[in-house]
């Protein structure tokens, strides 16, 4: 079986990469990515030399629809993700969130190849703190930001070409995700890196905003379970159960690197800012034998900071480039 995965050099996509290739030898994997700010050719190093890699763009629609023929299955993780990115410059996130997603639709429909879309539980919007109510496959749509309203555009028309015109399609909205290889302009690997540098972390308000965590590694097995038993056209929530709100991430990852759990400032919160998100995985867990092995967050953030401890010369280049750019932008 040959599988086009498009986004591979990003963070989810690289580490599904790594997952595939480790334990699905079956699979002949190729990555599409453009390389943008959260792809990195680096990500996939570990896996180079089993894989096929095309830098290119999904919402190239002869290049997408020459490597759709060639595969049989199409996981599609290319996204535009960083909410405050999509807060000063919504296009980039409407084009490859909507544009490319419709670009790869339409190569699977012409050649009628399977397709796995992978999307986001912010598309839901967000909850009360004191509310016992989670997401579930059966949640109204209502985003909050430029970001997760393209991932819900995208994901409507996942449901439209699989109902209108019979792509074989699965969908997987996914609580947020931690782990490995994750852009460090993200909360967990930001906070860390900013404290191996010696930096203190910056809180966005009070901290209350609450999270669901689920380790990258626990929903890449999720997704080899769709991609095996899912139910075509169906889709599934993915979230550990493991709810933290951003001040309570901010004195874990304090404490597990040996700094006091008060070690941070303030900033104002970001416009928009969800409250709450938590998933109701049932759906997967009853129909496809999933449970995450990251039972304790404490677990699998310890074994993240390990990481970054490890792979500095990943992370700082990266941080450098990202810490230049907002200066030169004055911000």
């Amino acid at each position: 079986m040959k599988i086009l995965v498009a986004g591979g050099a990003g963070f989810i996509g690289s580490n599904f990469v790594h997952y595939t290739v480790e334990r699905f030898p079956q699979y002949e994997v190729t990555v599409l990515d453009a390389l943008t700010y959260a792809g990195n050719k680096a990500n996939l190093a570990a896996s180079s030399e089993r894989i096929g890699f095309v830098h290119g763009d999904i919402c190239d629609a002869e290049l997408t629809a020459r490597l759709v023929k060639e595969h049989d299955i199409v996981v599609n993780f290319a996204a535009e993700s960083h909410n405050d990115n999509s807060l000063r410059d919504p296009w980039p996130f409407v084009r490859t969130n909507v544009v490319g997603t419709y670009t790869l639709l339409e190569a699977v429909r012409r050649h009628e190849k399977r397709y796995h879309h992978i999307s986001t539980d912010e598309v839901f919007g967000d909850l009360e703190l004191d509310e016992d109510r989670k997401f579930d496959e059966a949640t109204a749509y209502n985003p909050s930001s430029p970001y997760s309203a393209t991932k819900a555009g995208s994901d409507h028309l996942v449901r439209a070409w699989a109902r209108s015109f019979g792509v074989r399609a699965t969908l997987t909205n996914c609580a947020n995700n931690y782990g490995p290889y994750q852009h460090v302009e993200k909360v967990i690997p930001r906070q860390i890196t900013n404290v191996l540098i010696g930096r203190k972390p910056r809180l966005y308000g009070a901290g209350r905003n609450v999270r669901e965590w689920t380790h990258v590694d626990d929903h890449n097995a999720a997704l080899h379970l769709v991609l095996e038993k899912g139910r075509i056209g169906e889709t599934y929530l993915i979230g550990s159960g493991d709810e933290r709100s951003n001040r309570q991430v901010f004195e874990l990852i304090l404490e597990l690197m040996g700094k006091p759990r008060d070690w941070y400032d303030h900033v104002t919160d970001r416009p928009g800012h969800d409250v709450r998100y938590a998933n109701d995985s049932t759906k997967i867990r009853t129909e496809l034998g999933w449970t995450p092995r990251y039972t304790e967050f404490r677990e699998g953030l310890a074994a993240t900071i390990a990481w970054y401890r490890a792979n500095e010369h990943w992370w700082r280049p990266v941080k450098e480039a990202v810490e230049s750019a907002y200066a030169a932008k004055g911000q």
